[in-house]
């Protein structure tokens, strides 16, 4: 018997990714602190946590847009190429076909003196594609956006456009480039429910049909689930848990993924209060010696606050915690007195 062809290598590599920014007193502060995360091509891996956690500046460090005064160590790998060395015109291609960004605020992203039209097409012109071409497959993708009368929008200026409609044409945008890697960063913010769940429907088939890979940042738990093969959670600038989407459901091991998973309000339940995990968020740069989220945990040990987490690796995927063997096989923590998700007494 011939052996097995070998896994094909993962198209996105990010090992100990972290980004310091300087502030106005001189001072460097820590907004990521060792983010490693893979995805191969085809498949989508979503980023939740809550605001300030890292997932937008995670994709900005993929991308090369961080901000001035930034300090970017560690690797990140695209198709197995250092994107941290990349300069100039080869840093350009790379944003322009093998890395497509969907950012949260499409306003602030495309250019207000372009049309719509001079947007979409701009890349084919740069590559030098035939620019009838490139204008027949803009129309094509608009229509299956969801937009009517794609040529009059084309003629039309952002300002014209509501949040929604400039939002598609962004996306649509990404999809005409066909990039290896797409970096989708809230991408159906201005959306409504309805026009949201059409759009991701579709960019998920486009996605699948290129082998696409995608990271998708979002707030909302559900909607990543749905979306993702994989779930990835972070937290003041650190990685907590990684998981396949089915095991993160139904039996996720960090308190923090446990913590969002309960403040989703139930949809067949009227509850007279949503719940919420307690406590403040805290920022990277806040972060003691030991677990991040320990000042908020329901199930912290004093070990919580002075060491590091462990790494514990599962079948589904891997999480960062001191009790990860013991919320897996769900015993009594027998240090704290009381079962795991309850009150440390």
């Amino acid at each position: 018997m011939s052996p097995e062809p070998a896994a094909a290598p993962p198209l996105l590599q990010v090992r100990d990714l972290r980004l310091d920014v300087t502030t106005d007193d001189g001072h460097r502060r820590p907004i990521l602190r060792g983010i490693d995360l893979s995805v191969r091509a085809g498949e989508a891996l979503g980023i939740v946590g809550e605001s300030g956690s890292g997932k937008s500046m995670t994709l900005r460090c993929i991308a090369r847009l961080t901000p001035p005064g930034a300090h970017v160590s560690g690797d990140v790998l695209v198709g197995g190429r250092d994107v941290s060395r990349l300069r100039g015109k080869e840093l350009r291609r790379f944003r322009q076909t093998d890395v497509g960004y969907v950012f949260q605020d499409p306003r602030a992203a495309i250019n207000p003196m372009h049309t719509v039209g001079d947007f979409l097409l701009e890349v084919a012109r740069d590559r030098g594609e035939d620019e009838g071409a490139a204008r027949a497959d803009a129309v094509e993708i608009l229509t299956r956006m969801g937009i009517a009368d794609p040529e009059q929008r084309m003629r039309q200026y952002p300002f014209e456009l509501s949040g929604g409609l400039l939002q598609r044409v962004m996306i649509a945008s990404v999809l005409m480039a066909q990039p290896a890697l797409l970096l989708a960063d809230e991408p159906t913010t201005a959306l409504d429910v309805t026009t949201q769940s059409d759009v991701l429907a579709l960019t998920d088939r486009l996605r699948r049909e290129r082998g696409i890979a995608m990271l998708f940042v979002t707030h909302d738990l559900d909607l990543a689930m749905a979306v993702c093969k994989r779930i990835a959670v972070v937290y003041a600038g650190q990685l907590l848990e990684v998981s396949d989407a089915d095991s993160l459901r139904h039996r996720p091991l960090h308190p923090y993924t446990r913590g969002l998973l309960t403040s989703r309000p139930p949809l067949q339940t009227r509850l007279q209060r949503i719940p919420v995990i307690p406590g403040t968020p805290i920022s990277a740069a806040d972060v003691g010696p030991g677990c991040p989220f320990a000042g908020r945990c329901p199930v912290v040990l004093p070990r919580c606050n002075q060491e590091p987490p462990p790494r514990h690796v599962h079948p589904g995927g891997v999480v960062h915690c001191h009790r990860a063997e013991e919320i897996a096989a769900e015993h009594p923590a027998h240090q704290a007195g009381t079962p795991l998700g309850g009150k440390q007494a």
